[in-house]
C-alpha cells in the first residue's frame, strides 16, 4: 500500500487535469448561440450535435469511472455474475434505443421538451406523473454522481494522497469537486462535450496497452485466468461458500441475464443518456450513435478483464482505513506493473473519465428540477433566462449532494448504490418508452404501478444484507416472491409494475376515470429537422473538434 506521494504520477495527473479544466472553460464559447441564458443552450449544447460529436459524448456519459472502477473490481472480488454481466447489457441496449430514442428525440424537438419528465408530463397530462418522474431521475441520478468521485478517490488515494485526519484525505477531491462546479456551470452541456474528446482517447490508449502488456508480464492469459478461478473458487472463511464465479453455473443463470436485461432496459432511462441524446442535431443521428456505440462494449469487455489479472497481479486492495476495498484493484494493478508516468496517465484517464459524466449527470439533473419542480410548481411564469439561472444553481448542489453522499458512505457498495439506482429509475419505463408508442396506459394507474414498485424495490434491496459486513442494501439480487430463484430486483419491481398499470388501466378505463390531456400529436413522433414545428437552432457541423455555428 503506498502512503507515499508519487510525484511523477501526480504532476502529469494535474498538468492533464489543467489541461481539461481550460477546455471546460473555454467550451463556453464553443459553438454557441448568442448567449447560454436558456435550457436548450446551457442544458442541451443548442441541441446542435452531429455524429462525430455525440457519439463521443454518449461515449463519455455511458462509459464512466464506474466503467474503469466498479466493473472490473466487481470482476476482481466476486467474478462474472456481479461484473461481466455489464458487457452484453450494453450490446442488448443499443437494439433498444435504436427503436424507441429517434422517437423521442422527435416528440421532444416538436414540443420543446428538455427532460423525460417534460415528457410524460406533456403526453398524459398529468403535473404529478411528470413529478414522480423527475423525482425518480433526481434519486438515482445522485449515486451515480457519487461512483464517479468515488473512483477519483481510488487515483487519489493510490498516488500516496491523503492522510490520517479527514480534511487531508479529502482536500483533493473538494478540490476537484470545485473545479467541475466551475467550469459546468460556466459552460454548461458543452464543458462535458468538448472534454469527452480527451477523456476517451486516453481511455483507448490506455486499455490497449494493458491488454497487451499486462499478459506479457504476467504469464499470459492461460495464467491469468487460472489464477481468477482458484480464487474465486476458494470458500469464503465466513459463509463457507465460494468467493465467487469464475463461469456462472446453471444457478445464476436467472441472476446473470436479468441484471443483463434490466440494467439494458435502465440505462436510457437515466435522465443524462437522454440529455446527450437531446443534444443531437437530427434523428438520424441518434439512430447512427446506436449503430456505432457498440464499439464501446469491446473496450468494456477488455476493461472487465483487467478485474482478472489485478487477481494474478495480488494487488493489495487495503484502503487507508486498513479495509479492503476492491475499487483499488485497477488503480492498484496499474500503480505495481507500470511505470510512474504511464500509470499518471492512467489515473488521469479515470480522473477525466469521472468528471465528463458527472457534469452531464449534474446538468441532467438541474434540467429535471428546474423544468419539473420550479416552473411547474413554484414559478410557472419562468422566463427560459430564469429556467437557466435556476438549473445552474441547481447542478451545483447536485455536486454538494453527491459530494456529501460519497464522503459519508462505505467505499465498499458503491456498485451496489449504483445498482439501487437502476432500480429505481427502470420504474420509469412504462410511463416513457411504451408512452412513445400508445397512451393507452391511464395516468392514475402509471402513478399507482410506480409507487408501489419503488417501495418494493427498495424495501427488496434493504432487505439484501451483505453476509460478511452484515449491512444492509448488500446486492441486486433477491428471491422472485415466492420462488427460490434470486433475480435482479429491479425487473422483479419492474413487472409488479407493468402488472399492476395494466391492471388498474383496465379497471379506470371500465368505471371512466377521466384522463389527462394529451398535448402531443402523433405527427410528432416522427418530425426530425427541418419539419413545421421544430425547432430551428444553428446548424453545428462537425469537422473533427474545429466546427463552428452557423445559421
Amino acid at each position: 500500500m503506498n502512503t507515499k506521494v508519487d510525484w511523477v504520477q501526480l504532476i502529469i495527473v494535474i498538468v492533464i487535469f489543467g489541461a481539461v479544466t481550460a477546455m471546460g472553460f473555454m467550451a463556453s464559447r464553443w459553438r454557441r448561440g448568442e448567449h447560454l441564458q436558456s435550457l436548450d443552450e446551457w442544458g442541451l449544447g443548442g441541441r446542435g450535435f452531429g455524429t462525430f460529436i455525440t457519439w463521443f459524448l454518449l461515449g463519455g456519459d455511458l462509459y464512466t469511472a464506474y466503467t474503469f472502477i466498479a466493473v472490473p473490481a466487481a470482476m476482481y472480488a466476486t467474478g462474472a455474475v456481479s461484473g461481466f454481466f455489464a458487457v452484453p447489457y450494453t450490446i442488448v441496449v443499443y437494439p433498444i434505443i435504436f427503436v424507441f430514442m429517434s422517437r423521442l428525440w422527435s416528440v421532444s424537438h416538436r414540443n420543446g421538451y428538455v427532460t423525460p419528465a417534460d415528457f410524460v408530463g406533456g403526453r398524459y397530462g398529468s403535473r404529478a406523473l411528470s413529478l414522480a418522474i423527475a423525482v425518480t431521475g433526481i434519486l438515482a441520478t445522485m449515486p451515480y454522481i457519487a461512483l464517479q468521485l468515488v473512483g477519483m478517490q481510488a487515483v487519489f488515494e493510490t498516488m500516496g494522497l491523503g492522510g490520517n485526519n479527514t480534511l487531508a484525505k479529502d482536500l483533493p477531491l473538494l478540490i476537484a469537486f470545485a473545479v467541475l462546479a466551475a467550469y459546468t456551470y460556466s459552460s454548461g452541456l458543452r464543458a462535458p462535450a468538448m472534454i469527452a474528446f480527451v477523456k476517451d482517447t486516453l481511455i483507448y490508449l490506455v486499455i490497449l496497452v494493458a491488454i497487451f502488456y499486462l499478459p506479457h508480464v504476467l504469464g499470459g492469459w492461460h495464467s491469468i485466468f487460472g489464477a481468477a478461478q482458484e480464487k474465486l473458487a476458494k470458500p469464503n472463511p465466513v459463509t463457507g461458500k465460494p468467493t465467487g464465479a469464475f463461469i456462472p453455473g446453471s444457478t445464476g443463470y436467472v441472476s446473470y441475464w436479468t441484471l443483463a436485461l434490466g440494467s439494458a432496459m435502465a440505462l436510457f432511462m437515466y435522465p443524462h443518456s437522454v440529455t446527450a441524446v437531446l443534444s443531437s442535431k437530427t434523428r438520424n443521428v441518434v439512430r447512427r450513435n446506436a449503430a456505432i456505440l457498440p464499439a464501446y462494449s469491446l473496450l468494456l469487455g477488455l476493461l472487465a478483464l483487467l478485474g482478472f489479472m489485478a487477481i494474478k497481479a495480488k494487488v493489495n486492495v487495503k484502503g487507508l482505513d486498513g479495509l479492503a476495498n476492491p475499487q483499488l484493484a485497477i488503480p492498484r494493478l496499474f500503480d505495481q506493473e507500470f511505470p510512474s508516468w504511464f500509470a499518471g496517465i492512467a489515473f488521469a484517464a479515470i480522473a477525466v473519465g469521472a468528471l465528463v459524466p458527472a457534469a452531464i449527470m449534474s446538468i441532467a439533473a438541474a434540467n429535471l428540477f428546474t423544468r419539473n419542480i420550479y416552473r411547474d410548481f413554484i414559478k410557472p411564469s419562468a422566463t427560459p433566462a430564469q429556467e437557466a439561472k435556476v438549473s445552474k444553481l441547481a447542478s451545483l448542489l447536485v455536486k454538494v449532494g453527491a459530494l456529501v453522499f460519497v464522503l459519508g458512505m462505505d467505499k465498499t457498495i458503491a456498485l451496489n448504490l449504483q445498482l439501487l439506482g437502476g432500480i429505481w429509475i427502470l420504474q420509469t419505463f412504462p410511463a416513457i418508452v411504451v408512452g412513445l408508442y400508445t397512451r393507452w396506459f391511464h395516468r392514475y394507474a402509471l402513478l399507482a404501478g410506480w409507487a408501489v414498485a419503488m417501495v418494493f424495490g427498495t424495501i427488496s434491496a434493504y432487505n439484501v444484507v451483505n453476509p460478511v459486513t452484515k449491512k444492509h442494501f448488500g446486492g441486486s439480487l433477491s428471491n422472485i416472491p415466492f420462488t427460490t430463484t434470486p433475480a435482479y430486483i429491479a425487473l422483479t419491481a419492474f413487472v409488479l409494475n407493468l402488472v399492476i398499470v395494466i391492471l388498474l388501466t383496465l379497471l379506470f378505463r371500465a368505471i371512466k376515470v377521466p384522463d389527462g390531456l394529451d398535448s402531443t400529436h402523433p405527427t410528432d413522433f416522427t418530425a426530425d429537422r427541418g419539419d413545421p414545428g421544430v425547432h430551428d437552432l444553428p446548424e453545428i457541423v462537425d469537422d473533427g473538434g474545429t466546427a463552428s455555428a452557423k445559421a
